[in-house]
């Protein structure tokens, strides 16, 4: 509808009387606030952009050193050591300044040179400070002196309200490890996995890699991180997600649920209002860098911010033999599915963002349209959740023009994707286990044609009010979609709220356009044809870091395992092993999060390698027949788990693989002396 308003701005036509002009006040208008409102915006970014290039100093800083360097000129005190003198010596070539203001321009350049470095000098102190990791393997709960007075250095040299990318420059570079300690520790990993025999072949294996192939791929990798800000991250978006073949659904992508308890509302439309608000507020602040970076250790040890970037307007291009990732720096619409059709629905009017009453008013319009889908329409989003390369040369045979064209790319464009989800999803006590089976599967494929696997996130809102979201991987990793979805069950429920008959608060808009529907051209003969334990550990003490495997299969924990089973071990014994098998897991967690992983490092060299054109077998592939765990802590009581297998693996059963789950943690539990329902 912008675009209709922006067609019939003016018109004009040729009568026998003359040319007749007539303007639309109207659409004029919203040309001008829309205008207005992308100035703002790129004023803000402006604005960012200063006050992050003189982090950890201040703009306003600024003045006060030029200021303080004029106050010791005018009391006859140089502060510059003879500098000034030699910059006013360097104007006195030019008559077009007088003396005294020659020395005003001098002082302010030495206060200037003087205040870069000051900001060049508290930046690389920082950096020093944060490379810094001996904390990390401190005993819990005691702090030596030295770490806190390490602690109140970083403080000092952090500065004062730090904005999203503030600590960008300041963070440490990943290190490298060295080859023979990641051998070291991989040895370590794989003991207790191998029989005696197969545990010699591969030591002798790595030993040889270690002293042979192993230190020219290292000089390589030394090399690429001298240059490269990180030396892990551009070489992972790419090699293990953009360059896979397969579907991202399922393989790839990722999901988040609703709160399993709570249900603010039953009304479809009343939640999606809300919810997308809700994410629309998150934007802004996003934009405006008014998110605060994450810092550990009692908000003194900053994270990297920089996955945030790609958050919306974020899509993944299908490409033959690798993808891309499609950013835009704006959108102001998202689209929207439902049984079948896409509308296009613009998220300001009159210069300001929707309400959620506005935006419910929104979604109940595209649930009230009773069109039918287009020919090839409904299930054309399936594209997206098969292989890559077919979805690649279809794109490019039938995607590159016309409405098609113009229909994708407002897809590929929008902010995120909206699914207005016909089915009733959620957790039910009379049968949980069905339910949440049913509500996983839901959001992490759907019907597979419902979801635009392709989108940086989908947003999914069900028939019965319950909401959740399924994430493409390539962008960034979960911690950062968690955290916009932290915000937005919030937002929901706390800030903005419901009316008393479950629809958002406020009143709906009459003038608000309605929602577009996208004009698609699908060949009609073209239809229908497109249809080792591993634990995740953050690397964001480091600058662009994202994850890296923590091998929790460790002699130490097996040991305890089949102490478990064994009827003749004491109780005494097994609480030692287990004490035993949680220290090393924490260490191993630790050296994971300060840069002495096993599996990066080990993927980095294997990538040299290939550049190389060079072989060994010591680096080799990985097994696909595993299951997928994820768990979140809910409360102090209360363990939810993700299980995921392949149903084409018959050695895998996430059914059993939880059974199994769930005896154990009771086994622990009993280990301990507690009941299932206590609270210590």
């Amino acid at each position: 509808m912008a675009e209709a308003h922006q067609a019939v701005a003016f018109q004009f036509t040729v009568t026998p009387d003359g040319i007749d002009l007539r303007l639309s006040h109207e659409a004029l208008r919203q040309i001008y606030l829309s205008g207005l409102h992308s100035w703002k915006k790129k004023f803000i970014r402006f604005k960012n952009g200063i006050i992050t290039g003189v982090y950890p100093a201040s703009p306003s800083s600024w003045l006060i050193v030029v200021v303080g360097v004029m106050t010791t000129m005018y009391a006859k005190i140089d502060p510059s050591l003879g500098i000034i003198a030699k910059i006013n010596r360097t104007l006195e070539t030019t008559d077009c300044m007088s003396s005294q203001m020659k020395n005003v321009v001098s002082g302010m350049l030495f206060g200037t040179g003087l205040w870069v470095a000051l900001i060049v000098t508290m930046r690389y102190s920082l950096k020093v400070l944060l490379s810094y990791h001996g904390w990390m393997f401190a005993e819990h709960g005691k702090m030596s002196r030295a770490t806190k007075i390490w602690m109140g250095m970083v403080k000092i040299f952090s500065g004062r309200k730090p904005m999203l990318y503030s600590f960008q420059t300041s963070l440490p570079r990943l290190p490298v490890p060295a080859v023979k300690d990641t051998v070291n520790r991989y040895l370590e990993s794989v003991r207790p996995l191998m029989k005696e025999e197969d545990f010699k072949r591969m030591t002798a294996l790595a030993q040889d890699f270690a002293v042979s192939l192993g230190p020219r791929l290292q000089w390589y990798l030394k090399l690429k991180s001298w240059w490269a800000t990180n030396y892990v991250s551009d070489w992972w978006e790419e090699y293990i997600y953009l360059r896979g073949r397969g579907p991202l659904m399922v393989n790839s992508n990722y999901y988040a649920m609703d709160l399993l308890y709570i249900l603010p509302t039953h009304i479809q439309a009343a939640r999606a209002g809300n919810a997308i608000h809700a994410i629309l507020l998150y934007r802004r602040k996003l934009d405006r860098e008014e998110i605060k970076p994450i810092r550990l250790l009692g908000s003194t040890i900053p994270l990297c911010s920089a996955q945030w970037e790609r958050m919306f307007n974020t899509s993944r291009i299908p490409g033959e033999e690798t993808d891309t990732i499609q950013h835009m720096r704006d959108s102001k619409h998202i689209v929207v599915y439902h049984r079948g059709r896409y509308f296009k629905v613009w998220l300001y009017h009159d210069g300001r963002l929707l309400k959620p009453r506005e935006i419910e008013q929104q979604m109940q319009r595209i649930l009230d349209n009773t069109s039918e889908p287009q020919p090839g329409e409904a299930r054309l989003a399936a594209l997206t959740a098969g292989d890559r390369v077919p979805w690649a040369r279809c794109r490019q045979a039938y995607f590159g023009r016309g409405k098609n064209k113009q229909s994708l790319d407002a897809v590929e464009k929008a902010a995120f994707f909206v699914t207005l989800d016909e089915t009733e999803q959620g957790y039910r006590s009379e049968d949980p286990d069905t339910s949440m089976d049913s509500y996983a599967k839901s959001l992490l494929h759907g019907r597979c044609y419902d979801r635009w696997f392709d989108k940086s996130f989908t947003f999914v809102v069900f028939k019965n009010g319950k909401i959740g979201l399924n994430a493409e991987h390539s962008w960034a990793d979960a911690p950062i979609i968690a955290h916009l979805w932290e915000y937005v069950m919030s937002t929901d429920s706390l800030q903005l709220g419901y009316a008393e008959d479950g629809h958002c608060k406020g009143d709906t808009n009459p003038n608000i356009p309605y929602p577009t529907r996208l004009q698609w051209d699908i060949p009609g003969e073209d239809m229908g044809k497109f249809c080792l334990t591993y634990e995740a550990s953050m690397t964001r003490l480091f600058r662009e870091g994202r994850t890296e495997t923590v091998r929790s299969c460790t002699t130490e924990s097996c040991d305890f395992v089949q102490a478990m089973v064994d009827p003749a071990q004491t109780v005494e014994q097994r609480l030692k092993l287990f004490k035993l098998a949680s220290e090393k897991h924490q260490h191993m967690y630790r050296l994971a999060m300060t840069g002495s992983g096993i599996d990066r490092h080990l993927f980095c060299l294997y990538v040299v390698s290939k550049y190389l054109a060079v072989e060994s077998p010591f680096l080799k592939e990985v097994a696909d027949d595993g299951y997928g765990v994820s768990y979140i802590l809910v409360g102090e009581n209360l363990i939810n788990f993700h299980i995921s297998s392949k149903f084409s693996c018959p050695e895998t059963d996430s059914h059993r693989f939880g059974k199994h789950l769930k005896e154990a943690m009771t086994d622990i539990i009993t280990l301990f002396g507690l009941s299932s329902n206590s609270k210590k």
